[in-house]
């Protein structure tokens, strides 16, 4: 293949473009144009064999959809990209117990997993220490908790 007058095989033309879908994967780690590289390396065997450059090109779109629509899910799905909880989100939904009295628009105290938390009711509703409340959400630094029917 020329370009610009300058003579250039397709197996460069594939290895470059592994190289530039793989650069871009490594700085957006979306799981998108790794399947492209992997279709580029095909197409790269594939002119190293001397394959018409016709093929190549369908052969590197045809694996590089094949792998990006039916095995991009399963790997997102395994490797939980961007799905992981943080100490305090995986809280939520826990139940905690009064220490400090929780008043109506005022900051009490909880223990939950062995930690002191400030805490506040949502229904404004007085909770006594030692009462069982659930951890509803996260705001800031307080968790927004909620009466148990085990009180």
């Amino acid at each position: 293949m020329t370009i610009s007058g300058i003579t250039v095989s397709m197996t460069i033309i594939w290895l470059a473009l592994a190289v530039i879908f793989l650069a871009v994967e490594a700085a957006t780690v979306g799981l998108t144009t790794i399947w492209f590289a992997a279709g580029a390396l095909i197409a790269l065997i594939l002119s190293l064999l001397d394959f018409p450059i016709a093929a190549q090109v369908i052969v590197f779109l045809a694996v590089s959809l094949f792998l990006l629509v039916f095995t991009r899910k399963i790997f997102v799905e395994k490797l939980k990209t961007g799905s992981e909880s943080t100490n305090a989100d995986a809280l939520i939904g826990e139940i905690a117990e009064v220490i400090a009295p929780i008043a109506p628009h005022k900051v009490g105290q909880v223990r939950v997993r062995g930690q002191e938390w400030s805490a506040v009711c949502r229904d404004n509703a007085l909770i006594e220490s030692g009462t069982l409340v659930k951890v509803i959400a996260i705001e800031g630094v307080k968790l927004i908790v909620a009466p148990t029917a085990e009180g």
